[in-house]
């Protein structure tokens, strides 16, 4: 393509001179207000396999890998600490933590985060967190709601 003033072929720009909408260059674009850079076909072209490739993206079910504490970690924790013969109060102290923590730990009413999860795994040598692998396969729709809502009356201008 070339520009509507001068003939030269370079990037174009949309612009308005004088009232009238025409394809210039960068030097002329001086002699009217520009609204758009004009694409070239390749760059066209580019944005089009982008566009494609993003929409496969979307298309393809999201994979999330997902950290959880294992169901029976009260147990395990127990047993893994009587098994190094430590009472709650010198396992407590020796992991830095308090004797209260780890006495609702062991007896499953305190679920510990992942960090706490993976010190207590390294100090007692067993395996407290599991990886899940979760798909999921796009967004789904929420369903509208029976009744109305405030916005449903006003209308925006």
């Amino acid at each position: 393509m070339q520009c509507d003033l001068c003939g030269s072929k370079s990037e174009l720009y949309k612009a308005l001179v004088e009232g009238t909408e025409l394809n210039v260059c960068g030097k002329c674009s001086k002699f009217g207000k520009i609204i758009e850079a004009i694409k070239t076909e390749k760059e066209e072209k580019k944005n089009q396999k982008e566009q494609k490739k993003k929409k496969k993206k979307e298309e393809m079910p999201d994979k999330e890998i997902l950290q959880v504490i294992v169901p029976d970690y009260a147990q395990l924790i127990k047993n893994a600490r009587e098994k190094l013969n430590l009472k709650q109060e010198d396992f407590a102290k020796k992991i830095n933590e308090k004797n209260n923590l780890i006495h609702l730990i062991e007896t499953g009413k305190f679920e510990p985060n992942i960090d706490l999860a993976r010190k207590l795994e390294k100090f007692l040598k067993i395996k407290l967190v599991e990886e899940h692998e979760e798909i999921r396969l796009g967004e789904r729709k929420k369903d509208k709601p029976e009744t109305f809502t405030i916005g449903d009356f006003i209308k925006v201008n």
